[in-house]
């Protein structure tokens, strides 16, 4: 069964750092341009990286632009999302799906089956 699962979340002070990773399998994961999307609550989700399916390039959010590297490793089928110098705003649950970028925006592809349960990223100021 086609799934991805999100982890490395957690607590941490402002101006930290933490990882988070995407374990896809299948379909779910091989030819897709995939990213990083965020929900707030009482927020729309918001799209914030997204990289292509060769990993040659990535796009970002101007919100987390110079502070989240976003990587991928095709063989293991993976996703992660190095997120520094963290801000009480980057609170949200984080999920990895298929993406497409067009200027200034990340988007979810329309129809892409496989959302996991997200991960919880709390910044505390």
């Amino acid at each position: 069964q086609e799934h991805v699962v999100e982890s490395g979340g957690g607590l941490v002070q402002a101006g930290g750092s933490l990882r988070l990773s995407c374990a896809a399998s299948g379909s779910a994961f091989d030819g897709y341009a995939m990213g990083w999307f965020r929900q707030a609550p009482g927020k729309e989700r918001e799209g914030i990286s997204c990289i292509t399916s060769s990993g040659g390039r990535a796009w970002y959010i101007d919100s987390v632009k110079d502070r989240f590297t976003l990587s991928r490793d095709n063989a293991k089928k993976s996703l992660y999302l190095q997120m520094n110098s963290l801000k009480p705003e980057d609170t949200a649950m984080y999920y990895c799906a298929a993406c497409s970028s067009v200027p200034g925006y990340i988007l979810p592809v329309k129809g892409y089956a496989y959302w996991g349960q997200g991960t919880q990223v709390t910044v505390s100021s």
